[in-house]
């Protein structure tokens, strides 16, 4: 997956996927397979639900892990989607494996 790739030096985060694009804090980061792969695995998340469902849910999850653990790292780590794109950001064939909707069950969900 080709993605446009935008540098944001105020980004609260190393990398971000707002399709269709991949925001990076620093131009170095271009260079990182492990970020790449880990937003790029949010870009397919976010098509699995037609993109704006992603968001809601998204945010739906955060709101649920805030209220049940009370602290934003862990909240944000809870978050299905996020789980999927840590566990396989190091697996750069991920998503040419056709792994889809492995958000639906973090930890399950592999090669």
């Amino acid at each position: 997956m080709k993605a446009p790739i935008l540098i944001v030096k105020n980004l609260p985060a190393e990398g971000m996927a707002i399709f269709p694009f991949i925001l990076l804090k620093k131009e170095s980061y271009k260079k990182d397979k492990q970020i790449l792969n880990h937003e790029k695995i949010h870009l397919r998340q976010q098509l699995e639900l037609l993109i704006f469902p992603f968001y809601f849910l998204y945010l739906v999850n955060y709101l649920i892990n805030i209220l049940r653990y009370k602290k934003h790292d862990l909240a944000y780590r809870k978050i299905c989607f996020e789980q999927e794109a840590y566990q396989h950001e190091n697996d750069l064939n991920y998503l040419k494996n056709g792994n889809w909707f492995g958000w639906l069950a973090p930890g399950k969900s592999g090669t």
